[in-house]
Formats: structure tokens, C-alpha cells, sequence
């Protein structure tokens, strides 16, 4: 009787400091339905895309243009990501007794971060080109903020009771209730109630990773332009979702013994580690344009100066349409009808001997974003 009482305390007080299982899952409004799932996400967005548009601001961009880029950024994220998980969970809907309509429930939860970053990007990609924007430069200043995007968009999965792990009567394991028609949430075992948070797992793991890029970007900032920066997010994420996919027992697919998402986070680690090296070799070439197309006075360059007059590093020649300055804008000694000399602002280390974002904005190129 004594060993008895003894395991019934331990488990009531496992039971305290387990994390509570949400009640509800949504916000009735009307007809409506808020889910929380979907407000996870969206506070994700709206924090990447803030932190976002402060770093391009401290790189010389001109402000507004990461909001520009997140609106297709995240239609396509979003139909990129829920594309990965129907295809790559497709028995969940088109099986033998399913409703195949239930695919377009995002609400429901069922969001792939493999489809959502490269289709996302894609939208990134296409406002860039338009504008004539460095993708090496935006990839820079939106590394860190989308592992804090999703270390905020975790915690739909919370709400939800899905995507936990493996049984477990750690203090920070988290309780687990059946669906209120009473049968068992994919991946319940009967009469087991704490199973490990994974939502938590990655949701710190991202958050280390987004604070770990922060830093690197501004302690190796000339290393890692040319979407390395990039590059060691999707490696540090990759790194993190193989051993926490490893804790999870929903149903998924298998492949000789591992998970498909394992599977994929190897092969995504290997391409970007691939692209990392790769890059690094010839960062010089990438594009520092940070101004869009016809935003600028011109293009900038560095050079000899006419005359008697001695270049240094921090002398830009910024040569302008000579009908719409004339002769009158010349300044010193410069000859060249249309030529306007003017110094430099402070340069990034990255930028080499062509500094095509150090403008005539007025903005410090070479300011280290946060």
C-alpha cells in the first residue's frame, strides 16, 4: 500500500506540472470561426515581416519594401505549404472513407514549412526582379526572422492537440485529451494523457536559431552575404527538425525506417550546405542593389577623379542624366558635364569596390541591421 500511495503521488504531481491541454481551439464570432491556429501564424508573419523591414531599413532599403514582398510571399507560403502536406500525407484525405474536400481546411491545421520557404520565396523572388532588388541582400535581412515566425506559429499545433511526441512523464510534458466525440487524437494511446511537447521542442529550437543568425549576421557580416546567411537557417533548422521528428507519433509515411521528414531534412541540409560552400566562393558577384529600378540618381562608382584630385574609399561618383543636372551640377574638380561628386557614406565590408547601394539616399549602407 505504501509503494502504492507513493506512485499515486508521483503521478499527481507529474499530472500538476504537466502543460494543461488548451480547452478550446477557437474564437466563435457569429458565424465565424477564429481559430488560434491560424492567429499563431499570423503573429508570426506580422513579427517577421516587422524585424524584417528594420533590418533591409539598416541596410540602406527603402522601407515598406519587405511588405510589399509578404504579401505574396505568404499566398504563395501558405499554398506551397498546405501543397507539401496534402502530397506528402495524401492517405489523410483521399484514402478509403475520407472527404477529399477536407484539403482545403488549413484551419484544421496541416501546414509543410518544406512547400511553404521555397514557394514563399518564389514571391520574394518576383517583386525583386521587377524591382531590380538584390535577392543575396533580402536573403540577409530575412534569415533570422522566419525561424521567429515559426518559432511563433508552433504554438498553433498547441492549440490543436497535434503533432506531439512520444508518451512521456517529464514535468514539461504536456496533456493530451481525447476529441470531444471522445475517440483518440492521431497518435493517443489508451489511457495515456502526457506525451512530449514537441510544439515546444521546435518552437525553442527556432527561437535559438533566429537569436544565433542575428548575431552571425552582424559578427560575419562580410562572410556571410550571398544567401549563406540563409543558408545556415535552413541548415540549423534541418538539424533541429531531424532529432524532434524523431519524438513525434502522429502518423506519417516511411521510408527505410526513418520518417519522410526525415528524409527531407537530410536531403535539405545536404543542398544547402552544398550552396553554402558553393556561394562562398564567389560572394563578389552577387547583386547589393537595394534600391528599386529609377529610385536612385544613378549608378555609383568608384574611380579616379578628374584633375589633380586623389580618390580614396570613401569618394563616390555618382553619374546622373547630364540633361536633368546639367552643367551646373558639377561640383569640385570634376569636368564631365553630369558627373556629381559627393563622399560616400560609410561602406559595408561586403561591398567590396562597387558599392551600388551606398546612394545618394542619404542612408548609411553600411549600418549592421539588428
Amino acid at each position: 500500500m505504501s509503494s502504492t500511495a507513493s506512485e499515486g503521488a508521483a503521478g499527481l504531481g507529474r499530472a500538476l506540472a504537466a502543460i494543461p491541454s488548451p480547452q478550446i481551439n477557437a474564437i466563435p464570432i457569429g458565424p465565424l470561426q477564429i481559430h488560434f491556429y491560424a492567429l499563431c501564424i499570423l503573429a508570426g508573419v506580422v513579427v517577421a515581416v516587422v524585424w524584417s523591414e528594420r533590418r533591409w531599413a539598416a541596410m540602406g532599403g527603402e522601407k515598406g519594401t519587405i511588405m510589399d514582398m509578404a504579401v505574396w510571399a505568404v499566398i504563395l507560403g501558405l499554398i506551397g505549404g498546405r501543397l507539401y502536406h496534402v502530397i506528402s500525407d495524401a492517405q489523410l484525405y483521399f484514402g478509403e472513407g475520407r472527404e477529399p474536400i477536407r484539403a482545403l481546411y488549413v484551419w484544421e491545421g496541416g501546414l509543410g514549412i518544406w512547400g511553404a520557404v521555397p514557394l514563399g520565396a518564389v514571391g520574394v523572388w518576383l517583386v525583386a526582379r521587377k524591382r531590380g532588388l538584390s535577392m543575396s541582400k533580402l536573403s540577409f535581412a530575412i534569415a533570422p526572422t522566419i525561424p521567429l515566425a515559426q518559432a511563433l506559429g508552433r504554438w498553433g499545433n498547441y492549440f490543436n492537440q497535434e503533432l506531439f511526441g512520444a508518451p512521456t512523464d517529464l514535468p514539461w510534458a504536456v496533456e493530451i485529451t481525447p476529441y470531444p466525440e471522445g475517440h483518440l487524437r492521431p497518435g493517443m494511446e489508451f489511457g495515456v494523457t502526457t506525451y512530449h511537447p514537441t510544439f515546444l521542442y521546435e518552437s525553442l529550437w527556432c527561437l535559438l536559431l533566429a537569436v544565433l543568425l542575428a548575431w552571425a549576421g552582424r559578427r560575419f557580416e562580410g562572410s556571410l552575404q550571398g544567401g549563406r546567411l540563409f543558408a545556415l537557417y535552413v541548415m540549423g533548422y534541418c538539424a533541429g527538425r531531424f532529432w524532434i521528428e524523431y519524438l513525434r507519433v502522429d502518423p506519417a509515411n516511411d521510408f527505410l525506417g526513418m520518417r519522410l521528414n526525415n528524409w527531407t531534412s537530410i536531403v535539405v541540409f545536404l543542398g544547402a550546405l552544398a550552396y553554402f560552400v558553393w556561394a562562398g566562393r564567389r560572394i563578389d558577384s552577387f547583386s547589393t542593389a537595394v534600391v528599386p529600378y529609377g529610385h536612385d540618381a544613378g549608378t555609383q562608382v568608384f574611380g579616379a577623379t578628374a584633375g589633380s584630385e586623389v580618390p580614396d574609399d570613401s569618394t563616390v561618383y555618382s553619374a546622373v542624366d547630364s540633361e536633368e543636372t546639367g552643367s551646373g551640377t558639377q561640383n569640385g574638380s570634376s569636368e564631365e558635364a553630369g558627373t556629381e561628386y559627393h563622399p560616400s557614406p560609410e561602406r559595408s565590408s561586403t561591398e567590396g569596390s562597387t558599392a551600388n547601394d551606398a546612394g545618394d539616399t542619404g542612408t548609411d549602407s553600411g549600418a549592421k541591421p539588428e
